[in-house]
Protein backbone atom coordinates (compact mmCIF):
# COMPACT_ATOMS: atom_id res chain seq x y z
CA UNK A 1 0.00 0.00 0.00
CA UNK A 2 1.55 3.54 -1.02
CA UNK A 3 2.21 5.78 1.79
CA UNK A 4 0.20 8.89 1.67
CA UNK A 5 2.36 11.66 2.75
CA UNK A 6 1.27 13.22 6.12
CA UNK A 7 1.85 16.94 6.52
CA UNK A 8 1.74 17.10 10.29
CA UNK A 9 4.92 15.55 10.17
CA UNK A 10 6.30 17.90 7.20
CA UNK A 11 7.03 14.62 5.02
CA UNK A 12 8.62 15.23 1.59
CA UNK A 13 10.16 12.29 0.12
CA UNK A 14 12.83 12.50 -1.99
CA UNK A 15 12.82 10.52 -4.67
CA UNK A 16 15.80 11.98 -7.17
CA UNK A 17 18.58 9.23 -7.99
CA UNK A 18 21.02 11.94 -9.40
CA UNK A 19 20.15 14.08 -5.99
CA UNK A 20 20.24 10.75 -3.64
CA UNK A 21 23.49 9.80 -5.09
CA UNK A 22 25.44 13.57 -4.91
CA UNK A 23 24.19 13.66 -1.38
CA UNK A 24 25.26 9.83 -0.35
CA UNK A 25 28.53 11.12 -2.02
CA UNK A 26 28.77 14.22 0.08
CA UNK A 27 28.57 11.94 3.70
CA UNK A 28 30.73 9.41 2.01
CA UNK A 29 29.77 6.57 4.29
CA UNK A 30 32.76 4.28 5.44
CA UNK A 31 32.11 0.87 6.90
CA UNK A 32 32.21 1.04 10.70
CA UNK A 33 30.66 4.29 10.73
CA UNK A 34 27.81 4.51 14.01
CA UNK A 35 25.48 6.38 11.52
CA UNK A 36 21.79 7.60 12.41
CA UNK A 37 19.64 8.72 9.95
CA UNK A 38 16.78 10.89 11.21
CA UNK A 39 13.59 10.76 9.47
CA UNK A 40 14.33 7.77 6.81
CA UNK A 41 10.71 7.92 5.34
CA UNK A 42 10.04 5.69 2.83
CA UNK A 43 14.49 4.94 2.79
CA UNK A 44 15.56 6.66 -0.28
CA UNK A 45 18.42 7.94 1.28
CA UNK A 46 18.42 4.50 3.74
CA UNK A 47 18.87 1.87 1.35
CA UNK A 48 22.29 3.00 -0.12
CA UNK A 49 23.60 3.99 3.12
CA UNK A 50 22.85 0.20 4.18
CA UNK A 51 24.89 -0.53 1.14
CA UNK A 52 28.17 1.38 2.10
CA UNK A 53 27.61 0.36 5.99
CA UNK A 54 25.53 -2.73 6.52
CA UNK A 55 23.78 -1.59 9.12
CA UNK A 56 21.88 1.70 9.78
CA UNK A 57 20.07 3.03 13.12
CA UNK A 58 17.16 5.00 11.70
CA UNK A 59 14.94 7.65 13.67
CA UNK A 60 11.13 7.96 12.57
CA UNK A 61 8.16 9.11 13.96
CA UNK A 62 5.61 7.92 11.92
CA UNK A 63 4.46 4.56 13.43
CA UNK A 64 3.24 3.31 9.68
CA UNK A 65 6.75 3.92 8.16
CA UNK A 66 8.28 2.70 11.34
CA UNK A 67 6.56 -0.49 10.94
CA UNK A 68 7.63 -0.79 7.12
CA UNK A 69 11.14 0.05 8.32
CA UNK A 70 11.42 -3.06 11.14
CA UNK A 71 11.24 -5.71 8.70
CA UNK A 72 14.70 -4.55 6.94
CA UNK A 73 17.14 -6.75 9.10
CA UNK A 74 19.93 -4.08 8.20
CA UNK A 75 17.85 -1.24 10.78
CA UNK A 76 17.67 -0.52 13.85
CA UNK A 77 14.47 1.57 14.25
CA UNK A 78 13.92 3.78 16.98
CA UNK A 79 10.35 5.04 16.66
CA UNK A 80 10.32 8.39 18.01
CA UNK A 81 10.22 12.05 18.06
CA UNK A 82 13.55 13.59 17.63
CA UNK A 83 13.31 15.62 20.29
CA UNK A 84 12.94 13.12 22.60
CA UNK A 85 15.69 10.93 21.78
CA UNK A 86 18.88 11.26 24.07
CA UNK A 87 22.27 10.85 21.28
CA UNK A 88 24.33 10.77 24.42
CA UNK A 89 22.75 7.68 25.53
CA UNK A 90 22.55 6.42 21.87
CA UNK A 91 26.26 6.94 21.23
CA UNK A 92 26.95 4.94 24.43
CA UNK A 93 24.57 1.92 22.94
CA UNK A 94 26.19 1.90 19.64
CA UNK A 95 29.57 2.04 20.43
CA UNK A 96 30.46 5.34 18.65
CA UNK A 97 34.12 5.70 19.63
CA UNK A 98 34.36 7.92 16.82
CA UNK A 99 31.43 9.59 17.39
CA UNK A 100 27.78 9.58 15.70
CA UNK A 101 27.47 10.46 12.25
CA UNK A 102 23.78 11.71 11.55
CA UNK A 103 21.97 12.58 8.18
CA UNK A 104 18.73 13.51 7.47
CA UNK A 105 16.37 15.11 5.41
CA UNK A 106 14.60 17.43 8.41
CA UNK A 107 11.57 18.30 8.25
CA UNK A 108 11.18 22.09 7.42
CA UNK A 109 8.39 22.55 10.40
CA UNK A 110 10.85 21.35 12.71
CA UNK A 111 14.08 22.26 11.73
CA UNK A 112 15.18 24.63 14.03
CA UNK A 113 14.42 22.69 17.00
CA UNK A 114 16.06 19.75 15.85
CA UNK A 115 19.35 21.70 15.15
CA UNK A 116 19.17 23.10 18.80
CA UNK A 117 18.24 19.65 20.24
CA UNK A 118 21.40 18.02 18.50
CA UNK A 119 23.56 21.15 19.45
CA UNK A 120 23.25 19.78 22.71
CA UNK A 121 25.08 16.72 21.62
CA UNK A 122 28.19 18.05 19.04
CA UNK A 123 30.75 16.34 21.64
CA UNK A 124 29.16 13.04 20.57
CA UNK A 125 29.08 13.21 16.95
CA UNK A 126 32.08 13.35 14.26
CA UNK A 127 29.74 15.20 11.34
CA UNK A 128 25.93 15.94 10.65
CA UNK A 129 24.37 16.32 7.00
CA UNK A 130 21.15 17.41 6.96
CA UNK A 131 18.66 18.37 4.07
CA UNK A 132 16.74 21.62 5.22
CA UNK A 133 14.53 24.52 3.23
CA UNK A 134 17.39 26.46 1.42
CA UNK A 135 17.09 29.74 3.29
CA UNK A 136 17.42 27.99 6.19
CA UNK A 137 20.65 26.84 5.26
CA UNK A 138 21.76 30.06 4.35
CA UNK A 139 21.20 31.56 7.23
CA UNK A 140 23.50 28.47 8.88
CA UNK A 141 26.46 29.21 7.21
CA UNK A 142 25.57 33.34 6.86
CA UNK A 143 28.53 35.27 7.99
CA UNK A 144 28.61 38.27 10.30
CA UNK A 145 27.60 41.12 8.43
CA UNK A 146 25.12 39.57 5.66
CA UNK A 147 21.38 40.14 5.82
CA UNK A 148 21.19 36.22 6.82
CA UNK A 149 23.16 36.04 9.77
CA UNK A 150 20.99 35.61 12.53
CA UNK A 151 20.92 34.30 16.06
CA UNK A 152 21.09 30.55 14.22
CA UNK A 153 23.75 31.53 12.80
CA UNK A 154 25.96 32.76 16.11
CA UNK A 155 24.34 29.25 17.75
CA UNK A 156 25.38 26.90 15.23
CA UNK A 157 28.77 28.42 14.36
CA UNK A 158 30.01 28.42 17.93
CA UNK A 159 29.91 24.67 18.07
CA UNK A 160 30.14 23.56 14.08
CA UNK A 161 32.44 24.36 11.47
CA UNK A 162 29.57 25.17 8.32
CA UNK A 163 29.60 24.21 4.64
CA UNK A 164 26.75 24.74 2.12
CA UNK A 165 27.02 21.58 -0.22
CA UNK A 166 24.09 21.28 -3.11
CA UNK A 167 21.26 22.07 -4.09
CA UNK A 168 18.00 20.21 -3.97
CA UNK A 169 14.94 21.43 -6.62
CA UNK A 170 11.33 20.85 -5.24
CA UNK A 171 11.15 18.85 -8.31
CA UNK A 172 13.59 15.67 -6.50
CA UNK A 173 10.74 14.90 -3.89
CA UNK A 174 7.19 13.63 -3.94
CA UNK A 175 5.15 16.07 -2.84
CA UNK A 176 6.98 18.48 -4.09
CA UNK A 177 7.73 21.64 -1.65
CA UNK A 178 7.16 24.69 -2.53
CA UNK A 179 10.52 25.91 -1.45
CA UNK A 180 14.03 24.87 -2.34
CA UNK A 181 16.18 22.53 -0.77
CA UNK A 182 20.08 22.26 0.26
CA UNK A 183 22.27 19.95 1.95
CA UNK A 184 24.80 21.33 4.76
CA UNK A 185 27.43 19.97 6.30
CA UNK A 186 27.92 20.02 10.28
CA UNK A 187 31.71 19.03 11.52
CA UNK A 188 31.82 19.84 14.97
CA UNK A 189 34.62 22.22 16.44
CA UNK A 190 37.66 20.66 18.48
CA UNK A 191 38.25 23.44 20.30
CA UNK A 192 34.96 25.02 20.16
CA UNK A 193 34.99 27.90 23.57
CA UNK A 194 33.90 27.38 26.52
CA UNK A 195 30.80 29.13 27.07
CA UNK A 196 27.27 28.55 28.91
CA UNK A 197 25.15 27.85 26.24
CA UNK A 198 22.26 28.43 27.95
CA UNK A 199 23.82 32.29 28.70
CA UNK A 200 24.78 32.36 24.84
CA UNK A 201 21.37 31.87 23.67
CA UNK A 202 19.60 34.18 25.94
CA UNK A 203 22.12 37.00 24.92
CA UNK A 204 22.32 35.85 21.07
CA UNK A 205 18.34 36.24 21.43
CA UNK A 206 17.95 39.52 22.94
CA UNK A 207 20.38 40.88 20.44
CA UNK A 208 18.70 39.47 17.46
CA UNK A 209 15.20 40.25 18.87
CA UNK A 210 14.94 44.08 16.79
CA UNK A 211 16.95 43.63 14.12
CA UNK A 212 16.79 46.65 12.37
CA UNK A 213 17.77 48.66 15.82
CA UNK A 214 20.94 49.42 17.07
CA UNK A 215 22.13 46.93 20.06
CA UNK A 216 21.78 50.10 22.63
CA UNK A 217 18.22 49.91 22.43
CA UNK A 218 17.96 46.01 22.90
CA UNK A 219 21.29 44.01 24.12
CA UNK A 220 22.25 47.62 26.05
CA UNK A 221 19.22 47.33 28.42
CA UNK A 222 19.69 43.77 29.26
CA UNK A 223 23.21 44.05 29.88
CA UNK A 224 22.73 47.04 32.51
CA UNK A 225 20.08 44.75 33.98
CA UNK A 226 22.47 41.78 34.32
CA UNK A 227 25.13 43.93 36.62
CA UNK A 228 27.62 43.60 33.25
CA UNK A 229 30.49 45.89 34.04
CA UNK A 230 32.36 45.39 31.15
CA UNK A 231 33.16 46.96 27.51
CA UNK A 232 30.89 46.13 24.29
CA UNK A 233 30.40 48.25 21.46
CA UNK A 234 26.64 48.56 21.50
CA UNK A 235 26.86 51.46 18.49
CA UNK A 236 26.24 48.64 16.39
CA UNK A 237 23.44 46.40 14.74
CA UNK A 238 23.21 42.23 16.06
CA UNK A 239 24.53 41.05 12.60
CA UNK A 240 27.14 43.06 12.67
CA UNK A 241 28.56 41.21 15.62
CA UNK A 242 30.79 38.04 14.82
CA UNK A 243 30.22 34.80 16.36
CA UNK A 244 33.68 35.19 18.54
CA UNK A 245 32.41 38.49 20.03
CA UNK A 246 29.48 36.99 21.15
CA UNK A 247 30.45 34.24 22.60
CA UNK A 248 33.61 36.26 24.39
CA UNK A 249 30.48 38.36 25.80
CA UNK A 250 28.83 35.31 27.43
CA UNK A 251 32.00 34.13 29.15
CA UNK A 252 32.39 38.05 30.61
CA UNK A 253 28.82 37.76 31.69
CA UNK A 254 29.55 34.41 33.54
CA UNK A 255 32.69 35.77 35.02
CA UNK A 256 31.24 39.03 36.09
CA UNK A 257 31.28 38.96 40.32
CA UNK A 258 28.78 40.93 40.35
CA UNK A 259 25.75 38.96 38.42
CA UNK A 260 22.51 38.04 39.92
CA UNK A 261 22.62 34.10 40.41
CA UNK A 262 21.19 32.01 37.65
Amino acid sequence: MKHIARKRFGQNFLHDASAIAAIVDAIAPKPGDALVEIGPGLGALTRPLCEQLGRVTVVEIDRDLAARLRNDPQLQVIESDVLRVDFEQLSEDMGAINGLRIVGNLPYNVSTPILFHLLGFAHRVRDQHFMLQKEVVQRMVASAGSSEFSRLSVMLQWRYAMEYVLDVGPECFDPAPRVNSAVVRMTPLTAAPDVNPKRLSELVQVAFSQRRKLMRNTLGPWLDQEGFSGTFDLQRRAQEVSVAEYVGLAGQLDTTGDLKPR
